[in-house]
């Protein structure tokens, strides 16, 4: 297959996100600067402008049910939403939204769910505090209202002052269905090993508060930072699989869709997959959930899968290093 170039990125990009299609990739650079890529035309740039005065971290697209509109995560702890709009026979342009003000404690990251036919927005802080928002007009984009605000513990008596967080990582569950309640899973990287471990959190509709589903981590490694959080599309599986990049390498958990008889749901950790030289940046699954893609800090792309036994491996490498 011929290789084709997508998009000419700068020296100063920080961050990419492609949006839920795969067609449109948008990139935030050091100086502030949002650049959006349309993948079937010219790797130029169609739309450029200055989000920010300070550098991007994060670009997240909302999901596709809201037109085509980003959220940048800054560096200066704030975070703000666009949208691209058309006036009659004029170029598209990008139009600023909301800004959230980062306050004492800067935000993070941030990840778009959908719950029947509303969208929520989970937000971290580095005060390993998390913010649910809620948007009460689909059209309007800047009418967000906060549903929740609380610690990523499971245990009240565990709370001891604000941890400094650098990191956080996010995952919504991908499942919709009127059946489906509103969950995502979290974890930190914190000097708190209370924050750090990835938690499931779920809406609880019969008292509109949000409840911890269950800790993914080993008695012994529930402290580990994490730097990466995905939640796989589940097409027929009586359970959902979660990856947790920490420290120790990618692990692989399996999360039981019914609750046992104490209430709790059953989890197991298949696998930990190691291969990475250093910290795991980014975790991804594909369409089917069959298959995990794992950046590293090393240059490497890996392609992981199950065989028909369970056992998982590596299927492919990408060395980004490498100069074409």
């Amino acid at each position: 297959m011929a290789e084709r170039q997508v998009a000419e990125l700068g020296a100063g990009a920080a961050c990419v996100g492609w949006n839920h299609c795969g067609r449109r990739l948008a990139a935030g650079a050091v100086d502030g600067f949002v650049s959006v890529y349309d993948s079937q035309s010219q790797p130029s740039p169609s739309s450029k402008w200055q989000a920010h005065e300070h550098a991007i971290l994060n670009i997240v697209w909302l999901p596709p049910d809201y037109g085509d509109a980003i959220a940048c995560v800054c560096a200066d702890g704030t975070l703000s939403l666009w949208e691209e709009v058309s006036e009659d026979d004029q170029l598209p342009t990008w139009r600023k939204c909301k800004v959230f003000e980062s306050g004492n404690s800067h935000i993070l990251n941030v990840q778009f769910g959908l719950q029947l036919s509303s969208l929520k927005m989970v937000t971290a802080y580095s005060d390993g505090q998390v913010k649910v928002y809620e948007l009460l007009d689909s059209l309007e984009l800047d009418k967000w209202q906060l549903q929740a605000e609380f610690q990523n513990i499971t245990d009240p008596v565990s709370r001891s002052g604000k941890p400094a967080c650098t990191s956080a990582s996010i995952a919504w569950s991908p499942r919709r269905g009127e059946s489906q309640q509103a969950s995502f899973a979290i974890g930190f990287n914190s000097d708190s090993p209370n924050f750090n471990s990835c938690k499931i959190w779920e809406f609880e509709e019969a008292h509109q508060r949000w409840l911890p589903l269950v800790e993914l981590g080993s008695p012994q490694d529930k402290g580990d930072i994490v730097h990466a959080v995905a939640w796989a599309p589940n097409i027929g599986r009586p359970y959902e699989i979660i990856a947790v990049a920490t420290c120790k390498g990618i692990a692989i958990w399996h999360i039981g869709l019914s609750a046992e008889s104490d209430g709790s749901l059953s989890t197991e950790n298949v696998a930990v997959l190691s291969g990475h030289d250093g910290e795991v940046l980014q975790l991804e699954w594909d369409m089917g959930g069959m298959t995990l893609a794992s950046t590293g800090g090393d240059g490497m792309v890996k392609l992981w899968q199950a065989n028909l036994n369970g056992v998982w491996h590596e299927q492919a490498v990408l060395d980004c290093n490498v100069s074409h």
